[in-house]
């Protein structure tokens, strides 16, 4: 029998099937646009990727041939983006991302209403721009029409499932990442909604991870070919579904997932709400398996940068990729020089992630030369991407958090070269996982618990889980990039200054 995980990511969507043992039996992928109508803004036509997401879906089951033996359809999905619906459930605007930062006066305002420590505390989330709270007080500020006339805010979960079903319902791991939702009582959180004047009732009802919604509607069956109608299940959090996906279903393992964004996670038994990574914006949110935890880095660049080094300075290496049948990461990422570059990059391009979760940082280059070659800064984008990772690391060291071992996935486990890096750099052996489509294996396997598959997800992820290859820190390698890691450090705190003048803010934080 099959299971679908349906991956809905910033950039792109992917529809994967697998078999209940894990085997993966085809899949197909489509990228979209990330629209910036101003600058700091951060916009998507969810429509639009709607219509993509049933291509990948029709694709893959006539590949595959899989016209009647789809049981269930599982959901991962980015987090934070938010978008109102009315009352036939038509968007009223076009969603914001996660990523977009126009709501620092939003911000103030919820940090003065409950408090910076306190508010981390309910709900695992520090202040900042990336949550769904801000989002929604912005819409209510600058858009009172399309509040008013709102029905229900969704997130991409709850709209993904009302488009394949017709009901509503959001799993706790999405909801949990919105700043709304009270991790020690498990439901929106009541006080939060009152302050913002937002009933209940225009937000999704809460659900477990793997928890049946209901069967995919029967004209979409058609459309799509299939002959039977599979039940949709709720899934969560993009992320969180990988960290499934690559068994992180006990306390202190975890994993690196390098994609649009590059995220850490370790799995927790109780909610990480201390002062070291409070201080440090390390998110702490609801594991898709009942009673862990997960807390989480963020890097919003990531693979997002890798794209637009692509599109901005190889488009002829991407031609000739594209007619070589290629992928032009590997042409463009796969024949680089011996570390380190003679330049440093400084991957904030859409802002600082944690630990510093400074919205006027700004992406950097350092010295570039007329010697300077496009592989000497492909090769400075990985080792920047890699020390910044390296950094959120040591911090969740200092939290009391042990990383004996990085589970890679996502795009970035595909390089053996940017593998390589990471465990050089960071000293910290990294393996792969045979499934590297972690997120959808893990929405699949959600599906499976759904359909009445799976009883023990825990079980089927571990006993699903092969590693395929293992990188471990060349002790050479790792000192010469720990003295260049010292250098990297330093940009950030030396630039921020130059940066908050160039872009009009002053000196204040």
């Amino acid at each position: 029998m099959l299971l679908l995980g349906l991956d809905i990511g910033t950039t792109g969507c992917k529809a994967v099937l697998f078999r209940d043992s894990g085997e993966l039996v085809g899949s197909a992928r489509r990228e979209y646009e990330i629209l910036y109508p101003k600058a700091g803004w951060a916009e998507q036509d969810a429509d639009r990727v709607w219509s993509l997401a049933q291509e990948c879906i029709t694709e893959v089951i006539h590949k595959t041939r899989a016209h009647g033996e789809v049981r269930a359809i599982g959901l991962s999905v980015q987090g934070e983006a938010v978008m109102p619906l009315n009352k036939d459930g038509q968007l009223l605007r076009p969603a914001i991302l996660g990523m977009d930062t126009r709501t620092d006066a939003q911000n103030r305002w919820i940090e003065a209403r409950f408090g910076r420590h306190e508010l981390f505390r309910r709900t695992g989330m520090p202040i900042h721009t990336i949550n769904t709270l801000p989002k929604l007080l912005w819409i209510k500020e600058h858009e009172p029409h399309i509040w008013r006339a709102a029905h229900r805010f969704v997130l991409y979960e709850d709209f993904m499932i009302y488009r394949l079903t017709g009901q509503v319902g959001i799993s706790r791991c999405l909801a949990s990442r919105t700043q709304l939702y009270d991790l020690e009582q498990g439901e929106w959180s009541e006080e939060i909604l009152s302050a913002i004047d937002l009933e209940p009732g225009r937000l999704s009802p809460l659900t477990d991870s793997g928890t049946p919604i209901a069967p995919l509607r029967s004209d979409l069956a058609d459309a799509w070919g299939l002959s039977n109608r599979p039940v949709v299940v709720s899934g969560g959090h993009d992320q969180a579904c990988g960290a499934l996906g690559v068994g992180l279903v006990r306390p202190g393992l975890s994993m690196v997932s390098s994609g649009t964004a590059e995220v850490v996670e370790v799995a927790l038994a109780k909610p990480a709400l201390g002062e070291a990574l409070a201080r440090a914006n390390i998110s702490c949110y609801v594991h898709p398996l009942s009673g862990l935890y997960l807390a989480m880095t963020l890097n919003h660049s990531g693979g997002l940068l890798l794209r637009w080094y692509r599109d901005a300075f190889c488009l002829d290496l991407k031609k000739d990729a594209d007619e070589q049948g290629l992928d032009a990461y590997d042409v463009i990422f796969g024949d680089l020089p011996e570390s380190p570059s003679p330049v440093l990059v400084l991957p904030h391009f859409a802002g600082s992630g944690t630990p510093w979760m400074d919205t006027t940082s700004k992406g950097a280059v350092l010295g570039l030369t007329f010697a300077t070659t496009r592989k000497d800064v492909a090769l400075a984008i990985l080792e920047g991407l890699t020390y910044e990772l390296n950094l959120n690391l040591e911090i969740l060291r200092e939290g009391g958090v042990a990383i004996n071992e990085l589970r890679a996935i996502g795009g970035g486990a595909r390089s053996k070269r940017w593998l390589e890096l990471k465990a050089d750099v960071t000293g910290v052996p990294v393996v792969v996982p045979r499934i590297t489509e972690a997120a959808s294996w893990g929405a699949a396997m959600l599906a499976g618990k759904g359909a009445g598959i799976f009883s023990n997800l825990a079980e089927v992820a571990e006993n699903t889980l092969q590693i395929t290859a293992r990188y471990i820190p060349e002790p050479e390698r790792h000192a010469m990039h720990t003295r260049r890691y010292s250098l990297y450090k330093e940009i950030y705190p030396t630039l921020i200054p130059l940066l908050r003048r160039l872009n009009g803010e002053g000196h204040g934080g």
